[in-house]
């Protein structure tokens, strides 16, 4: 299964977009999780079917209402990441 690994940078933190984030990959059917960095960035680990990770990155430069994201970097997952759902991680 597809994974990636997306760093987003801007207002990020304190607006919500880890819940929002969990709420959207949980729409979309993806496995995985969601964390603030201590940069101040958000990192989100994603798997699933190519076209819901392409949606994910959609939806990660925008982001939710509060949030003012200035860019983004997606890479892939150096990880595997499947079957265990989506949520949020400290």
């Amino acid at each position: 299964m597809p994974s990636i690994r997306i760093i987003v940078s801007g207002r990020v933190q304190g607006v919500a977009f880890r819940h929002y984030a969990e709420r959207e990959a949980e729409r979309l059917g993806l496995d995985g999780w969601v964390r603030n960095l201590p940069a101040g960035e958000v990192e989100i680990v994603a798997a699933g079917e190519s076209g819901k990770l392409d949606e994910m990155t959609a939806w990660a430069r925008r982001g939710p209402p509060f949030a003012k994201v200035t860019g983004i970097v997606v890479s892939p997952a150096g990880e595997v990441v499947g079957g265990s759902g989506f949520g949020v991680r400290q």
